[in-house]
């Protein structure tokens, strides 16, 4: 027989997400995958669930599992199938001493316990897999971990799956800035982070590897407003070359790629003003990176908006630009919008007062044909 209802905590009420999403120790990233309820006479309560949480650039998934019969003792965590040999309590190093405590003075009324033991599992998986990588039989990658392990936030992972073979995965923060910081009026609740995934295949012990391994850079999508790592173009790897010797020279590219990206915040707001000069004050604006700008415009009664979506990389890119009527709408009441694009007269070298003359001239054009659109068997308000 199931826990009656009045005893089970909030938690497995179905709540558990916004247990976690509102403790104060909430782990950048973590997920809730699905949640489901052991107790098939009581479907409607969620007494275990599967977390996503992130590490080494990836996400690990563990099960949580609460007994609903017991609701006010700790849960049972259950790791996923490469981690066999993770025994998180018996570890020989610890990153905190006596946390069986966790567990033994389980407190279910106190929201940031489960958390608490999250961040304490992971802290644990973190030195798990160091000792894992650190019994490696390659001598390549022990002297690559040697040299760079002392790099504060370092995370690495051994993958051994059954139907490939073994590769170690680190995954390096770069760049010792508080990127935050270097924008003005900055939206982003997290901090703003860079890292270069590295991926090397085990190799055999007195055979060591000169190729490079496999790299690549990884940023969070918020970052993508202000600057891309899709657009940055990694250092050549020399022959040779280990990651000590890399890593100094690709951070210090990256660092004039973020200076040179926040510099470029200024230049977008000037053209933004300068577009205000033929076109009038905008209607909106984005205020922070200055990608976006609307204004409304008119030719002669046929008045509409133009949608200007300016790249990061302005001005090496020109801005793509879109029309909205204010008077015409689809049979669905949406309004009319014309296509983006950015077939129009540029060049990076023009003054901006220049780049606004010549779109106010395409605009006129532009306009005559899109009220031409519009009116072709829309509806007209």
């Amino acid at each position: 027989m199931g826990a009656g209802t009045e005893n089970i905590p909030p938690f497995i009420g179905g709540q558990l997400s916004h247990l976690l999403s509102n403790s104060r120790l909430t782990l950048k990233g973590l997920q809730v995958d699905h949640m489901w309820s052991s107790d098939k006479y009581n479907s409607g309560i969620t007494d275990r669930f599967t977390l996503l949480i992130p590490y080494c650039l990836d996400f690990i998934k563990w099960a949580i599992v609460y007994d609903v019969e017991s609701p006010t003792t700790a849960p049972d965590v259950i790791f996923g199938p490469e981690d066999e040999h993770f025994h998180p309590f018996h570890m020989t190093q610890s990153v905190e001493p006596n946390n069986n405590s966790l567990l033994s003075d389980w407190n279910y009324k106190d929201p940031t316990r489960l958390l608490t033991l999250i961040q304490y599992l992971r802290d644990q998986y973190v030195l798990y897999q160091g000792k894992r990588v650190g019994e490696v039989d390659d001598d390549r990658l022990k002297f690559e971990v040697s040299t760079i392990v002392s790099r504060e936030g370092l995370e690495m992972h051994m993958s051994s799956c059954a139907d490939k073979s073994e590769e170690v995965k680190f995954a390096v923060p770069l760049l010792d800035m508080n990127i935050n910081k270097m924008v003005a009026g900055c939206p982003w609740r997290q901090s703003q982070k860079i890292y270069l995934q590295v991926i090397y295949p085990v190799g055999r012990k007195y055979m060591p590897s000169t190729s490079a391994p496999r790299l690549k850079l990884v940023s969070s999508s918020e970052l993508k407003t202000l600057f891309s790592i899709d657009d940055v173009k990694l250092p050549s790897w020399l022959d040779g070359m280990c990651l000590a010797e890399y890593l100094p020279n690709l951070e210090e590219y990256l660092e004039k790629q973020v200076l040179e990206a926040v510099s470029l915040i200024d230049v977008r707001r000037h053209f933004i003003e300068a577009l205000a000069v033929p076109l009038g004050r905008p209607v909106e604006a984005d205020p922070v990176f200055c990608r976006k700008a609307t204004f409304l415009s008119a030719s002669g009664v046929f008045t509409f908006l133009v949608h200007f979506l300016i790249p990061a990389q302005f001005p090496k890119q020109q801005p793509a630009i879109m029309l909205q009527s204010s008077q015409h709408f689809t049979s669905q009441m949406a309004p009319i919008k014309s296509r983006l694009t950015s077939d129009y007269p540029w060049s990076p070298r023009w003054e901006q007062s220049l780049m606004a003359e010549r779109i106010c001239e395409f605009l006129a054009d532009e306009a005559l044909n899109f009220k031409r659109q519009c009116s072709e068997g829309q509806v007209q308000l």
